[in-house]
This record gives C-alpha cells, structure tokens and sequence, in this order.
C-alpha cells in the first residue's frame, strides 16, 4: 500500500460504522432479528447492500426489494429501540488501530473529521460513548447533506468545514459507496474493508487497500 505522503496532508476524514466502530456485524444481526420477529422480509443481500447508505437510501432499497408495501416504520422504530440499548450500553468496540491512528495523528497535528451515513442524533452518542466525539474537530451526518454516500455531497461538506480543499485530505473508508464518494469528492481514499469486499470498479480504479487502521497508523508514526 502507498496512497499517500503523510506530510501531503492537511486533514483525515474517517467514515464511521465499520471503520472506527464495529458496529455493522450488530446492526446487521438486530435488523435480522426484528425481521425474524415481526415477520417482515428480510434477505441476506439486501442487507449488506445497505451498508454504507443512508436511511433515505435504505427507504428506497428496501421498497424495491420487497415492494412499496414494505413496513418500514414498524422495523425501523423496534430496530431503533434495539440499537440505541447497544449504544447507551456502551458495548460497540472499537476497530483494531483506532486508537493509535488518533495518537499518531494528534500527534502530527491533523485535524479530524468524521462523515458518516448515520443521522447526527444517532452519530454524536455512538463516537460520544467510546470516547471519540472530543478527539474529531468535525462531524458530518447522512441527514445534513442533500444526496447520501455513494454522492460526493458529505466528503465535500466534510472539506468544507475543516477548511481545506478535498485534494489535501485523506478519506478512510470500509465501504465501497463510501470510497466512490470520496474519490468522487476529489480526495485521497484508502479502503479498510470490513463486512464488504472491494468491488470490481474499486480494484480496477487502483484504490490503495488496509488491512486495518494500523497500517494506516503506522504510516504516519514512520514519517
């Protein structure tokens, strides 16, 4: 991996669920559950092709799966209930790196954003309740941008309110709707796959690979 010269930088924008939080194995695993439980339809791909999307998204996705007739008030307002339990438990551990890749990057004196799918009443309380809402200067969530991930439009805000220009900042993502919206927001995008495999465009486009955020983390502490 060589995707970037960390002294290029001026800034770091990091997704959130699956990326810092290990959060997408849970969320899949209730959002089965309260299919299970209240009969509605539910299929593994539908799921994993969520991932990465925000609920606007998933609102389009799910009626065009399983029709227009799809409850999804019902499943959202008990998945709800389920997640933020876990969240207000304080039980979503962290991905391996992350700690580290702060240090490192307090160290070099990088400003941090984080641009997540997730709405900001649910976003604040997750990085909150792992003691990672004071160490990021900025968030940007799914339901403050026009056009949710895989559109530029959260990467762009994201730039924005750090004060930088897209090209300076590093984007850090484990989806692949994430990534195209990165690159398509012009900044430098490394994927850290978790729950998703890098598809095909990702590959072909030559998008630089971790295995966690310490190779990332290791690549400024080296500098």
């Amino acid at each position: 991996m060589n995707p970037f010269n960390p002294t290029d930088l001026h800034a770091v924008v990091f997704d959130m669920d699956g990326l810092l939080l290990d959060s997408e194995r849970i969320a899949y695993d209730i959002g089965r559950q309260v299919s299970l439980d209240l009969n509605i339809p539910w299929t593994h791909e539908v799921a994993m092709q969520m991932i990465g999307l925000n609920s606007r998204e998933h609102e389009s996705l799910l009626k065009g799966a399983f029709g227009d007739d799809y409850p999804l008030d019902a499943h959202r307002a008990e998945f709800g209930l389920r997640y933020e339990a876990v969240i207000a438990a304080g039980t979503i551990p962290l991905k391996p790196g992350v700690l580290e890749l702060f240090d490192a990057l307090e160290a070099a004196g990088l400003p941090r954003a984080v641009a997540t799918s997730t709405r900001r009443s649910r976003a604040l309380p997750k990085l909150d309740a792992v003691g990672l809402l004071d160490r990021v200067h900025i968030v940007v969530a799914g339901d403050e941008v026009a056009r949710g991930k895989p559109a530029p439009d959260i990467f762009l805000a994201a730039a924005e309110r750090l004060g930088q220009r897209p090209a300076d900042c590093l984007a850090l993502e484990d989806s692949n709707a994430g990534v195209r919206a990165a690159r398509d927001a012009g900044m430098r995008v490394v994927m850290v796959p978790d729950l998703l495999t890098p598809a095909d465009d990702i590959l072909s486009a030559g998008i630089p690979i971790a295995k966690s955020l310490l190779d990332i983390a290791t690549r400024f502490t080296r500098q």
